[in-house]
């Protein structure tokens, strides 16, 4: 269209993962994700709230298991150049991390209904934000000391601590060749004078312990640097449509 104005260009690198396991470190090899199996250890150390972080690897299509309530989906992905909404981001496919989350009481991690139970039956899997059958999922549980359900400080360590170990992965993933993606796609912000004006509204959750959304994070999807929907008073915010393809907003349910 004539006398378009391009405002940000954000390109999107896709890895595919076939296999994910433990190892001594933090590692991308020939489509093989490799987690530190002491990472969990070492998060825990730094958060008072968190009594243990057990970290187990899910296969495809065996999702018959008990897990805690489920407090987060999360993609694995990174900036490499720019900020949020523009500039070049990696990202995995074929997993994705899934937060789940108990006190040592057994209280689970829920506001408005929890979600433990079997897997198969908690999880829809094959939809938006959701793992496909064949995803592996990296299992992030985190067991809080008692008091979970008294403050905003429980759920926010679960998912500080679940952030640090996805930084592990992206500080990996920030490092692959570009040429090696399987993937590269390009979205523009566009300004079209002649064009209809749009605007999407989209109403999220700012209300309680568990009912918050996270703005604008340092990472794609991440906590880190981000502000909390909550603590900026619940106000409107502008998104352009890059910022929000590039996980600008983090669900914190």
């Amino acid at each position: 269209m004539d006398n378009e104005i391009i405002l940000r260009r954000l390109v999107i690198r896709a890895f595919h993962i076939n296999k994910v396991m433990m190892d001594e470190r933090c590692k991308i090899e020939n489509k093989v994700l490799m987690i530190d199996k002491k990472i969990s250890k070492r998060i825990c150390e730094k958060e008072e709230l968190i009594e243990d972080i057990t970290v187990n690897i899910i296969n495809p299509k065996e999702h018959d298991i008990y897990v805690n309530s489920i407090m987060d989906i999360i993609p694995v992905s990174t900036k490499v150049l720019g900020s949020l909404g523009e500039g070049i981001t990696h990202t995995l496919t074929g997993v994705y991390v899934m937060l789940t989350g108990a006190d040592v009481d057994g209280n689970q991690m829920a506001e408005f209904g929890s979600s433990e139970g079997i897997l198969k039956e908690k999880l829809k899997l094959n939809k938006a934000g959701t793992p496909s059958i064949n995803d592996y999922i990296i299992h992030f549980d985190v067991k809080l000391k008692s008091g979970a359900m008294s403050s905003r400080e429980y759920p926010l360590a679960a998912h500080r601590a679940c952030d640090l170990f996805i930084q592990e992965i992206r500080n990996v993933l920030k490092d692959l060749e570009g040429k090696s993606a399987d993937s590269s796609h390009e979205y523009f912000d566009k300004i079209r004078p002649q064009g209809k004006k749009v605007v999407i509204i989209k109403q999220i959750a700012g209300q309680g312990t568990m009912y918050d959304n996270m703005l604008f994070p340092s990472e794609p999807s991440g906590f880190a640097g981000g502000k909390s929907i909550i603590d900026i008073g619940n106000v409107p915010i502008m998104m352009s449509p890059n910022e929000y393809r590039d996980g600008a907003l983090r669900a914190m349910t």
